[in-house]
Order: structure tokens, then C-alpha cells, then sequence
């Protein structure tokens, strides 16, 4: 079935990429891992190769190739038993350098992203703090203008490439009193002055740096904001899919190599005069993992394709990651099992595999932020939007994140663009209110339940739809999806701040 998705070409590319990794990586996989880092040239070697640009553009040092050579690509670096290498080249190419491409200004491709790709520079993604992992609206690290750069103080915590790393793309509020509005992308420089990392002793991963990072007064230039002031929260939502389906892949083929491994060992090691592959309990858990493994790995191809097509699947890639990542814990359980006492010691592979799986469940949101999020959309109907490629942003949030701060900034940045409305008007929409007050010399918008001239009540659903252009307001008025109360006239300026879109 593999050649349904992969072609000639592909498999050539798989064939050389394992021959390279072969030479260059499987030698020195337990150096590393001893070492807690791998040598820098490695990565420049990787760039030489061009597989950390396989699906940018050639005008940046790209190869200009389709998904299903990163597809290649994050299958066979899985095959060489250690997270710790693998996840290096992941959050390099599929989980920070992404922003570069799709909102970064020529200026940061040129500067960033070509020795991203080069392999020249590694890059992280910095977005979890000690007080806020998937509650991503309770960010703290704060960025604030001072001229011509911004001067950023905080923390950052679990940042993968942090230590020996180049740059960061770091998650910052530009504006502490505007929500999840006020979030903004910054390129920081590693080793700028005032930021500092410490090493964290993990349970797996040994092979890769992971941080604690610190920002004390450090100064980074406003050309290295990444997009538009304000949007970064909508930027992050809408790179999650890439990196979700990023990690199925990987979970789903670390999982088929922990079982060929186990096979290779069953078949020669012997108990009760014969090897235990020959053992009816255990050829059945055998039978059982196959089974569920190849189910999600052929899933995941067709989320791939659906990528690949330009598609946004935010439920099946959430559920890809979901059971592509639940399933590697319980396959490499089984597996260390098979080896007995052996799968407890650290020369056999199978006792990495088991530790460094572990963080598949919790890294890049968690099984339970899958699952609320799986929920929403199969009982809530809830529905999710791309960011990239000029929408205003993606829907998607974490559970924690309140949507009346959402509405509330998309309402807040489409009022900074209208007219003066000249007074008062609030949006009641059950779960809250968003007041609009254009009676000064802006229009202002907060959640202040002070009386105003006109009252809109409008539940939240049709309220996103009225923004987004899919319901015009006197339709709404005249359908009874949209009541008035105060100063109808009023109401008839709504159009000013909704007609455009």
C-alpha cells in the first residue's frame, strides 16, 4: 500500500537518507546520548544534504519538494533509537522555521531562515513557561516598544535546541492589557546579552539540549517582530497542525521499528527450548500492535495528503497525534516486556525507546487538550480557521483561553479601522459583553458592563459569523438571530465596523 502515497523517487530519497544516516548518525548515537548534545557540524551536513529544507522554496535554499518527503524524512530519523536526535531536525524544519516562512518579513527569511535551512543555525520555538504550558493565554513574558526595539524580560521553560541553539522564535506580550490580542513572534538571538539558559536533567531525551531560559532586559530590534504586532497568538494556533502531524509521524514509526526490534530478539531468544516468538500469548500482542499500528500510520497518510492538497485538518490531525502518541507509549510497554529483564538495561535499545516516548503525550499539547479539542468539534460543532495565508486568525485555542477575549480583540483591532461610531454600543452575547465606546476621539473597546446607547444581543456563534462576513447585519435584524434595544439608529452603524468583511 505504501506505493499509494509514495513514489519512486520517494523511496530512492528514503534509501539514500538511510544510507546517510547509517554513516553519519548511528555510529554516535550512545556518545551523544552520554554527551547530552550533538556536535553542531552535524546539522551543517544535514543542510548540505538539504533535508532541512525539503518542502521551502529554492530562492530560500530549499528543495522545493512535496510533504511526502518530510514524511520520508521524519520516519527514517525515528528509526535511529534515540528522541533526543530526532527532535532536533523536527522543531528545526516543522515547528519554529514554519513562522519565518508564512509570516516573517523578507528581511527575517533572508537573515534566519536560509541558515535554518543551511543547517548553519538551529532554531527553538519558545513558547511554555513555568506558569503556563498549554494555558498558552497566560503567558507572561513581556515585550514592550522602546523605540526602535523592544525590551523583553520573562522566562521560558522545556525549549528544545535552547542551550546550543542560535535563535528563538519566542511567544511575548507586546500589549499585557489586550488578551490574547496582545501576543506577538520575536526573533531573539540565543546568545543576545541578557539571555541566559540552563541545561534541564530529563528523564529522556538525552541526546538533545532542553532549556530554562531567561530574558532580563533584553533588547531585540522591531525588524525582528515576525508578522503583525498582535497576531502572534493567531499565528501559533495556526502552525499547530504542521507540528501535530509532525509527531504522529514520528510516534507512529518509532512504534513499527520498537516492534521490528522486539522481533529480531524474540526470535533468538529461547525459553522452554524454543525462541519466544513461537509463544501463542505473546505472537498475539504481536498481532494486536501490528494491527493498530499500520491503522494509524495509514491514517496519518491521508492527513499527510490532505497537507500535502493545502487542506487544514485541525480534528483528524489532533486525533492522529492523540492515537499515533498514546499508541507508541503502549507499544514500547509491550516491547520492553518481550525483552524481560534485558528491556531494563541500558544496552538494549528498547530501554531509550521506552523513555523517550514518554514525552510524546504531553509535548506539543497534550492528550487531553486533544481530546477537548476533538470534543468541541464532534459535540460542540465548533469550527477551526487557518491564521497563515492573510486571515485574520485561526479560531483554535486551548481549553483555559476564554473566547469573549477573543472576539473581544478581533472586535478591538476592527473598530481601530472604522469610523468613529460617536457613542456607545454593546454586543451582548450571553456569555459576556464586548462595549464599543466611540463617543471619544477613537473608538474604544473593552468588556465593562456599564449601560450603553444601544444594546445588540447576538449569541457568540453569530456573532463570529456577523464578523466574518458570512451574516450581514440586517439580515441578522431581519431574522430575528440579532435584537435591539436603546438607539436603533445606532444599530444601523454596524455596518461600519462589519460591511468590509
Amino acid at each position: 500500500m505504501d506505493a499509494y502515497y509514495f513514489s519512486e523517487d520517494h523511496q530512492l530519497f528514503r534509501q539514500t537518507l538511510r544510507q546517510f544516516l547509517d554513516r553519519e548518525v548511528m555510529p554516535f548515537i550512545d556518545d551523544w546520548e552520554k554527551a547530552g548534545r550533538i556536535p553542531k557540524e552535524l546539522w551543517r551536513k544535514f543542510g548540505d544534504m538539504g533535508y532541512l529544507g525539503l518542502n521551502y522554496p529554492e530562492a530560500y535554499g530549499g528543495q522545493g519538494l512535496d510533504f511526502f518527503y518530510s514524511v520520508v524524512f521524519l520516519e527514517e530519523i525515528a528509526r535511529c533509537f534515540s528522541g533526543g536526535f530526532s527532535i532536533t531536525p523536527t522543531v528545526q524544519q516543522y515547528m519554529a522555521s514554519p513562522y519565518l516562512f508564512h509570516a516573517g518579513s523578507e528581511f527575517l527569511k533572508q537573515k534566519y531562515l536560509t541558515k535554518a535551512i543551511s543547517g548553519e543555525w538551529i532554531c527553538s520555538i519558545a513558547i511554555t513557561e513555568p506558569g503556563a504550558g498549554s494555558d498558552v493565554a497566560n503567558i507572561q513574558t513581556k515585550a514592550l516598544r522602546k523605540g526602535d526595539y523592544y525590551e523583553v524580560n520573562g522566562s521560558k521553560t522545556f525549549i528544545t535546541n535552547g542551550v546550543f541553539g542560535d535563535f528563538l522564535i519566542t511567544v511575548v506580550k507586546t500589549d499585557p492589557s489586550a488578551g490574547v490580542g496582545g501576543f506577538s513572534l520575536l526573533v531573539i538571538d540565543r546568545n543576545a546579552p541578557g539571555v541566559s539558559a540552563t541545561q534541564l536533567n530529563k528523564l529522556g531525551w538525552h541526546a538533545s539540549d532542553t532549556a530554562e531560559l531567561a530574558f532580563d532586559n533584553v533588547q531585540v530590534p522591531v525588524e525582528n517582530l515576525i508578522g503583525e504586532e498582535g497576531k502572534g497568538f493567531y499565528y501559533l494556533m495556526g502552525g499547530l497542525q504542521l507540528e501535530r502531524l509532525s509527531g504522529a509521524i514520528a510516534a507512529a514509526s518509532a512504534s513499527a521499528h520498537a516492534l521490528e526490534y522486539s522481533l529480531a530478539y524474540m526470535s533468538q531468544r529461547q525459553a522452554f527450548g524454543r525462541p519466544i516468538s513461537k509463544f501463542q500469548v505473546l505472537r498475539h500482542r504481536v498481532a494486536d500492535m501490528s494491527a493498530e499500528i499500520e491503522s494509524v500510520k495509514y491514517f496519518i497518510y491521508h492527513l499527510c495528503r490532505v497537507h500535502n492538497d493545502g487542506g487544514y485538518a485541525v480534528k483528524e490531525c489532533s486525533m492522529a497525534k492523540l492515537l499515533a502518541t498514546e499508541l507508541s507509549d503502549k507499544v514500547m510497554y509491550q516491547c520492553l516486556q518481550f525483552f524481560g529483564g534485558y528491556g531494563y538495561i541500558e544496552e538494549y535499545k528498547i530501554a531509550r525507546m521506552f523513555r523517550d516516548s514518554r514525552i510524546g503525550t504531553i509535548g506539543g499539547g497534550s492528550s487531553e487538550i486533544m481530546r477537548e479539542i476533538i470534543a468541541k468539534m464532534v459535540i460542540d460543532d465548533k469550527k477551526y480557521a487557518r491564521a497563515f495565508e492573510g486571515q485574520d486568525e485561526a479560531e483554535e485555542m486551548p481549553e483555559e483561553v476564554n473566547e469573549l477575549e477573543v472576539l473581544t480583540a478581533r472586535v478591538g483591532r476592527m473598530a481601530a479601522k472604522a469610523k468613529r461610531i460617536g457613542a456607545a454600543i454593546a454586543f451582548d452575547l450571553g456569555g459576556g459583553v464586548i462595549r464599543l465606546d466611540g463617543s471619544q476621539e477613537e473608538n474604544r473597546v473593552n468588556n465593562d458592563v456599564t449601560p450603553a446607547d444601544c444594546t445588540v444581543s447576538i449569541n457568540m456563534g453569530d456573532f463570529r459569523d456577523l464578523m466574518d462576513g458570512k451574516l450581514n447585519p440586517m439580515s441578522a435584524m431581519m431574522s430575528g438571530k440579532l435584537s435591539v434595544s436603546g438607539d436603533m439608529a445606532l444599530a444601523m452603524k454596524l455596518g461600519q465596523l462589519f460591511g468590509g468583511k
